[in-house]
Parts: structure tokens; sequence; C-alpha cells
């Protein structure tokens, strides 16, 4: 690092304080163009000559808020306050695209707290790389490709910001002590917005907040099926159709050409104003997956996601087709075991459960005590071997009966604990696609005429899950469950 070479900053406004939540990401917003515009000019101009005689820096802005007094909150808010007198800050990132969502956090804070937030630049540096992300014709070549080494004169990104020791509750303060106001550091925002892309083909300001998870194409294909009646409806209140590439149509009549490859996890999104639509992320099988999904869309503040997928049945009683509503969880999946013990009891949220089986009622036309010819509520366990029924059945099996589950996939209980985590909505339905104790494999003809009979209507049942929930009001959905001892004060 040439840290001996003259740094060279943008000239940005100083600190000040405010009352009014639209004015302070009005300062955010601006603070943050002129570092990433600065940092982009500087980049640009770079890689048209020698190697820069500065060193080039710009710096985050921050939100910051100084707490004194003990004076009590609105108690039945989950969100929106900080525990103690103190000092709290939170570097922010893509002000433009959390626009919403910074006003309705620093509002409840102005309101709860009557005391000014201070915004202004941090001490985080902006990593080159995030910084011309917004720039399309700029990117950062790999290492050696320059005349310069990069990181002499720009920063780069440090992992050592951009972990997850916030979420984790391992007791993080920012360098001056300031304790954290929000879950993310804005360097993992920024990670995670470009993973995003990555893995998604999709920019993340197509991103609804409902968020539906499955495990298979067929899924995909209904959802686009949907999507197409409902832009075609003037009443439904969607207004476009998002799908790998950013290909984006209004109407539903216009084909979609997708990419040659597509990604690792294709997404697609039905919009609504205001991210009030739904999102349908295959994340193809695998709890690796799963978790690599859901760390990264966390940071988009979804109010719900839900995983609709298949699942193996355990009990004899149930029928290829039946749904599960997962109430529990049985964890063997092990990918969170190093962020979130599995000790750790992943509880039921009464909001989601009565939307799921509402949605289960309303399109089954079932309900009450006919409900449960189609349905169980009870412990899903989720694994990360896809063929544990093949080792030797006297261990898995024993402890499936012995926690009482009734159904078996790969992903569910790593959405629903990487929820609780993240203190992000979540629920499970699956559907039984097969049922391999009682010798009913998923095999290929028994697959093609399970899933054209059942796909569709599971799929409707989580879109009609995640439209009650937009209709929740946010202190209710969002549940004290998730929150612990000392919480951040934005959700």
């Amino acid at each position: 690092m040439n840290d001996m070479a003259p740094v060279v900053t943008p000239d940005v406004p100083d600190r000040a304080l405010f009352n009014d939540a639209e004015k302070a990401v009005d300062r955010l917003i601006l603070l943050y163009d002129k570092a990433t515009q600065f940092l982009s000019a500087r980049f640009s101009e770079s890689l048209a000559g020698e190697k820069p005689p500065h060193r080039y820096r710009a710096f985050y802005p921050e939100i910051r808020l100084v707490s004194t007094s003990f004076a009590e909150t609105d108690s039945r808010l989950a969100f929106g306050h900080v525990t103690e007198p103190g000092v709290y800050a939170t570097t922010v990132t893509r002000p433009d695209l959390f626009r919403k969502y910074l006003i309705q956090q620093i509002g409840l804070v102005l309101k709860m707290h009557g005391q000014p937030v201070m915004i202004g630049q941090s001490e985080t540096p902006i990593p080159v790389h995030f910084a011309v992300l917004n720039d399309a014709s700029l990117s950062v070549p790999q290492e050696g490709a320059l005349r310069f080494q990069l990181r002499d004169v720009f920063d780069v990104p440090d992992l050592a910001t951009t972990n997850d020791e916030i979420v984790n509750g391992y007791g993080f303060t920012y360098a001056d002590g300031a304790r954290p106001l929000a879950q993310f550091t804005a360097q993992r925002v920024d990670y995670s917005l470009a993973r995003l892309s990555h893995y998604t083909a999709t920019g993340p300001h197509h991103f609804q907040n409902h968020v539906l998870f499955t495990n298979y194409q067929f899924y995909v294909e209904e959802f686009e099926a949907y999507a197409r009646a409902a832009l075609n409806d003037p009443e439904s209140g969607y207004t476009s159709f998002v799908a790998p590439g950013n290909v984006e149509i209004t109407d539903g009549e216009t084909a979609i050409k997708e990419p040659a490859k597509l990604p690792q996890m294709p997404t697609y999104h039905l919009k609504r104003p205001n991210g009030a639509g739904i999102t349908l992320v295959n994340i193809g099988v695998g709890p690796s997956n799963a978790k690599t999904a859901t760390d990264h869309i966390a940071v988009l503040r979804p109010h719900a996601w839900l995983m609709v997928g298949h699942c193996a049945g355990l009990r004899n009683s149930q029928a290829l087709g039946d749904f599960v509503l997962a109430h529990a969880y049985l964890r063997e999946d092990r990918v969170l075991d190093d962020d979130l013990p599995v000790w750790v009891p992943i509880p039921a949220l009464a909001e989601i459960q009565v939307a799921l089986e509402d949605a289960v009622e309303q399109v089954t036309q079932l309900e009450g005590f006919e409900l449960k010819r189609i349905m169980r509520t009870g412990t899903v366990a989720t694994v990360d071997n896809r063929n544990w029924e093949l080792r030797d059945q006297s261990g898995p099996v024993q402890r499936l009966s012995q926690s009482r589950a009734i159904a078996l996939d790969m992903e569910s209980a790593t959405i629903a604990a990487n929820g609780f985590r993240f203190r992000v909505p979540y629920g499970t339905l699956l559907c039984v696609s097969d049922k391999p104790l009682h010798g009913e494999l998923k095999l290929p003809g028994m697959a093609s005429e399970f899933y054209t009979t059942q796909v569709a209507r599971h799929l409707l049942i989580g879109i009609r899950a995640m439209e009650l929930l937009r209709g929740m009001p946010l202190e209710r959905l969002h549940s004290r469950k998730l929150r612990s001892f000392e919480e951040t004060a934005f959700l």
C-alpha cells in the first residue's frame, strides 16, 4: 500500500444535524454521489495513463445518533429505537437504492428519541471496485493488468469490514466506540449487492420486498405464466416482470430472451410500485445455495421470505402432492453452524403461519378439519446429503422419528435459520414429491405427472400468502421474536 503518497480526497459538505428524514437521506445521496463520482473519474484517468502520483480516497457517508436518555420508547415496536443512551452509527452505501427504507428508519428514530441525526462523511474508505459498479463504462481489471498496483492508488475491498459481527451478536463496535445503528456495514452491503448481480443475473434494484425461494425450475415456468396473466389484468397492481439479464416486460405478450447461459440462481421479479411485488429465486438444490442466496438478499431488508419447494414425505399417511407447513426445523444442514449454533431454536412466526394456512384454504377451497386431508403441520428436517436414504437407516431414520419430523428437504431449515439470524420474517410450505421410506421414489414418470398437476397450485398458494403479508403493517410483521437483548434501531 502506497501510504506515503499524498492522499487526494473529494470536497464534501461538513457534518450536519437533521430533524427531517427526507432531508437527511438527500444529504446521504449527495455525499455518496460525490465520493463515487470522484473515484470513478480518477480511476478512469488512471486507466489511460501512467501510475498516478497520488493516492485517491473517498469515504462512505454515515448516519450518527447520540441518545442521551433512558426515556421509555414504544415497547410494542421491535425496531425504531436504541436500548440505552450512547453513540450509535452506521455507514451507508447506495442511499438512492435504499431511499425509502432509510427515510422510514431515520424517521422512526427521530420520532422515538426526539434527537436529530448527524449526517456526514465516515472514516471507512469506499473500495474502488464498489464505486465503479455504478458506472457501466468502467470495470476493475484483474490483478496485473494495470501499469501499477491498484492498491497503491485506490482502496480495495477489506474482508475485515464485511463480516457479520453485528447480526451474529458478537458485540461489534466501530473504531471510535460507536455502537451499530443498522444490521450491516456499507462494505458488507456493497459486497452482497455485487454478489446478487453475479448469482441472479438481475440488478438489486429489481428485487421486491417479498421473496419466494424454490428448488425446481418448474416453479419458474408457472411464475412467468402467472406474471403474464397479471400484467394483462389492469386491476392486478403489478407493473412489470423481470427475467435474468435484466430483461423487463410490461405486458403479457412480449417475448423474453434470456441469456444463453443462465446464472447459478435464476431470479425473476413481478414488480409493483415501492417494491411491493414478489421475487422468485430458483436456488437449486442444497443448503449451500440456500445460505448463499439468503446471505446476500438479507442486505435488501425484505419484509418476508418463504420457501415453496418439494420435499420427501416421512409419514405413511401422507400422499404425493400433500402440503407441509413447517412449524419447527431439524437442522442437519451444517452450513450455518458457525454463525448460528444448532442449539438456537428457530421459532415459527405466527403472522407467517396464519398467512400460509389462509392461502392454502383460499386456493384449495378446504378449511378447518377438511384441510387436514391435504396438509400437515410439523417439523421439517433439512440435511446436506441428497442421498441420505441410501445410508444405514438406523441412524437418520431414528433421529427423524425422535424429532417427530414429517418431511425432509435440503433448503428449508437453512432459509428459516438465516431469516432468524438476519431478522427477516420467514416461513416454509412444502409439497410432498416422494416418500423414499415407503417405496415411492421420485422417478421420471411419477415426476412428470406430479409436477403438471401440483406445481401451479403450490406456487399460487405462495403468491397468495405474500399478497396477504403485503397488506400487513410492518410493525406487526417484523416480530419481536427476531430481536435480541441489544438490537440495532434499524430493521
